[in-house]
């Protein structure tokens, strides 16, 4: 549940994104332009540092403002340096960037170009910070920058598990995104005609945005539940349950924005593509659904007949 401090910071942050992040900016980003300016902001009002265990703000007040920053598809590794300044206890304004680390290199850097401190986690949530000795760079599918780093690499000690909690920001940043997928699509289908009326008025169209209302509401809940159980020993679960049912819904909710937006949103012009694409990045970063659904099959499987049912039905 939202408190006021939640409330105020993610009102603020939702009148800076709106201000600085339209189709303009996302089309910069996509030919690998930094927007400094929209950093700049951030820092000057402190969001960069509000993951630190000093600011006084809870890290579900964090996942917060990352989704509002899914709403607007921002292009910043703001999920990175975040987590990171928290990890490294920084407190300074420069750019971190985390990614996987995959033998002795770290993979999938976002923005790895601009930031000055590259970190990787592994799946058995350890942390690593790399000195960089050679680099090379390459992109999602929404060509935003992903870069690759080889060099020395030195474990960090987390008392945290920063792979699931990496895993929770795509979550966050997808919950976010999808809601204005799926805003797009409702103002869409109400202004579009067919036959003298809009096509938000035929039955197929509106069966189809209740399927996609449905599939966010499930999604948005998943993600709530695994910022509720932050610290608690059934966090890892709540991860691997959310980030593959929010998987789930990111496949049917972009397949049917795009059948409705018909053939403008296949467009560059549309801003639609924006959003769609990065959906399908963060749905496989940090797991797919196959990963974390293996997962999560392997622990009821451990917990044997006699005990899934109550792991199923009870909460905690």
């Amino acid at each position: 549940m939202e408190n006021e401090m939640q409330a105020l910071l993610t009102d603020n942050v939702n009148r800076i994104f709106s201000d600085a992040v339209d189709k303009n900016a996302l089309d910069s980003a996509e030919r690998g332009e930094f927007s400094s300016q929209l950093w700049e902001i951030l820092c000057d009002n402190g969001f960069h540092l509000l993951a630190n265990t000093d600011s006084g703000a809870q890290l579900a007040d964090v996942f917060a403002i990352l989704r509002v920053a899914g709403r607007y598809a921002v292009p910043l590794p703001l999920a990175e340096t975040l987590l990171g300044n928290r990890w490294l206890h920084n407190q300074s304004n420069e750019i971190i960037t985390i990614g996987e680390k995959i033998g002795d290199q770290i993979t999938a850097l976002p923005w790895s170009q601009s930031s000055t401190r590259h970190l990787g986690v592994t799946r058995k949530n350890e942390l690593f910070e790399i000195s960089i000795e050679s680099s090379s760079l390459r992109f999602n599918i929404a060509f935003e920058p992903r870069g690759v780093s080889n060099g020395k690499l030195t474990q960090i000690p987390c008392e945290e598990k920063p792979y699931e909690l990496m895993a929770l920001s795509r979550m966050s940043l997808s919950v976010g995104a999808l809601q204005t997928l799926l805003e797009m699509t409702i103002d869409y289908v109400a202004e579009r005609e067919q036959f003298g009326r809009a096509i938000g008025k035929f039955q197929a169209v509106q069966h189809n945005l209740a399927v996609a209302a449905a599939e966010l509401a499930a999604a948005t809940r998943a993600c709530d539940g695994a910022v509720e159980s932050i610290g608690e020993a059934r966090f890892g679960l709540e991860v691997a349950a959310g980030k593959s049912r929010i998987g789930e819904a990111i496949t049917v909710i972009t397949e049917i924005a795009h059948q409705l937006h018909g053939a403008m949103g296949f467009t560059h012009e549309h801003r639609l593509h924006h959003f769609t694409r990065r959906l399908w990045s963060w749905r496989d970063e940090y797991g797919n659904e196959t990963y974390w659904q293996s997962r999560l099959g392997q622990h009821i499987y451990s917990l044997g007949a006699d005990h899934a049912w109550d792991f199923i039905a009870t909460p905690k």
